[in-house]
C-alpha cells in the first residue's frame, strides 16, 4: 500500500526541504512564467539526494511523484553504465529522449555506479569515466523535466557541476526517536506483537536503517505467518534484525 508524506519518516531537516522541494515542483511552472524568468532561468529541476542506502531516498521520489501526479520513471544507473567505451553514452541519450516525450520524473538510482567512478586523471579510461559524468550532467542541462538522483555519497565532483542541481538533501541514518517511529509504523494492522517486544529499547539498541526496519518486520510476520499465527514474536522479530546486522558484517 501506498505510503502517504504524513507517514515518511525523515530527519526534520530533511523533511522540511523534502516539503519545499515538493513545492517548488508544483509552483515551477508560475515561477518560470513570472515576469519573463523563462528568458533568464533554464527549464528543468535538478535534483539530488545522497544518504546510506535505505534512508528513503526512494520512497521519497515516490511519494513526490505521486503528489504531482506524475509517473516515476525509475532507472538503476548502475544497469546503465557499460564498461564498453561510448555505450553509457549512448544508453543515457535514449533514456533521456523516451523521456521527453512524456510527463514523468526522471529517477536515477544508483547513481554511485557513475559518481564513484570519477577519479584523478592517471590515464586515457580516467578521461573517459569523467567525460561520461560530463556527458550526464550536459543532458540535465538541456532537459525540460524534473530529475532526481539518488546516491549513497554526497559525489566528489567539481563544484560547478554540483551547482547544477537545484536541490541537494541529506538523507541520514535515523535516530533513536525516528528509528522507534519506523518500527511502529511498520507492522501490519493486521497483525499483534508480543507483549515482550519493546520497541523503545529496540530502536535505542539496533542501529538500522527505515529499509532494514521494514526488512526485518516482514522476516518477523512471514514466520509469524508460516506457523498459523498473527502475533509476531520476540523470537521472530530478533531473528528478522539479525538478518539485517549479519548483511552489514555485525552481530547483536
Amino acid at each position: 500500500m501506498m505510503m502517504e508524506c504524513n507517514e515518511l519518516v525523515l530527519n526534520p531537516e530533511t523533511m522540511k526541504q523534502v516539503l519545499e522541494l515538493l513545492a517548488s515542483i508544483r509552483h515551477e511552472q508560475e515561477l518560470m512564467e513570472d515576469r519573463g524568468r523563462n528568458r533568464i532561468l533554464r527549464p528543468g529541476y535538478k535534483c539530488l539526494f545522497f544518504g546510506p542506502p535505505g534512508t528513503g531516498k526512494t520512497m521519497t521520489a515516490t511519494l513526490l511523484a505521486k503528489k504531482v501526479n506524475m509517473d516515476l520513471y525509475r532507472i538503476d544507473l548502475s544497469a546503465v553504465v557499460s564498461k564498453y567505451i561510448g555505450e553509457t553514452e549512448k544508453n543515457l541519450k535514449r533514456i533521456f529522449e523516451k523521456a521527453e516525450q512524456t510527463d514523468c520524473i526522471l529517477f536515477f538510482d544508483e547513481a554511485d555506479a557513475l559518481f564513484g567512478k570519477r577519479t584523478n586523471i592517471r590515464d586515457a579510461h580516467d578521461r573517459y569515466t569523467n567525460k561520461e559524468i560530463s556527458y550526464l550532467f550536459q543532458l540535465l542541462e538541456d532537459y525540460s523535466g524534473l530529475v532526481i538522483l539518488a546516491s549513497s555519497f554526497k559525489p566528489d565532483i567539481d563544484k560547478v557541476l554540483l551547482r547544477r542541481f537545484r536541490t541537494i538533501i541529506n538523507f541520514p541514518m535515523p535516530d533513536a526517536q525516528e528509528r522507534e517511529q519506523i518500527w511502529r509504523q511498520s507492522f501490519s494492522t493486521k497483525a499483534s506483537i508480543s507483549e515482550d517486544i519493546d520497541l523503545k529499547t529496540i530502536a535505542e539498541k539496533y542501529k538500522l536503517t527505515g529499509g532494514q526496519i521494514m526488512n526485518a518486520v516482514n522476516y518477523a510476520s512471514l514466520m509469524a505467518i508460516s506457523r498459523g499465527s498473527n502475533v509476531i514474536g520476540l523470537n521472530d522479530l530478533s531473528r528478522g534484525i539479525k538478518r539485517e546486522m549479519q548483511k552489514e558484517g555485525k552481530t547483536m
